[in-house]
């Protein structure tokens, strides 16, 4: 039941920590910045060139947020490898 505890207690605190972690990514223009649980937080115009074809425009929005998502899937994947490495450990001979 302990280690039930913990693992609760420390998913949380990754949680937490991917909230305020940001990342990035940029293209054709265009920045597009994520949190680390996948919410995008911002969208900024680099290139104000980008603006006159909307279809460049588009592409580039796509572009920079899947590239922004990937990364923060990443860092998530990373942080939880603890929690996931305390999950196998459950259940297991004593």
């Amino acid at each position: 039941m302990g280690d039930m505890y913990k693992l609760q207690k420390e998913a949380k605190k990754i949680k937490k920590e991917l909230a305020k972690t940001h990342v990035f990514a940029e293209s054709g223009g265009i920045k597009v910045t994520v949190s680390g649980e996948q919410e995008v937080l911002s969208v900024e115009i680099l290139d104000e060139a980008v603006l006159a074809n909307a279809s460049d425009l588009s592409k580039s929005l796509v572009d920079a947020t899947n590239r922004a998502l990937k990364k923060a899937q990443a860092v998530a994947a990373e942080r939880m490898k603890s929690v996931m490495g305390m999950m196998g450990g459950l259940g297991g001979p004593q």
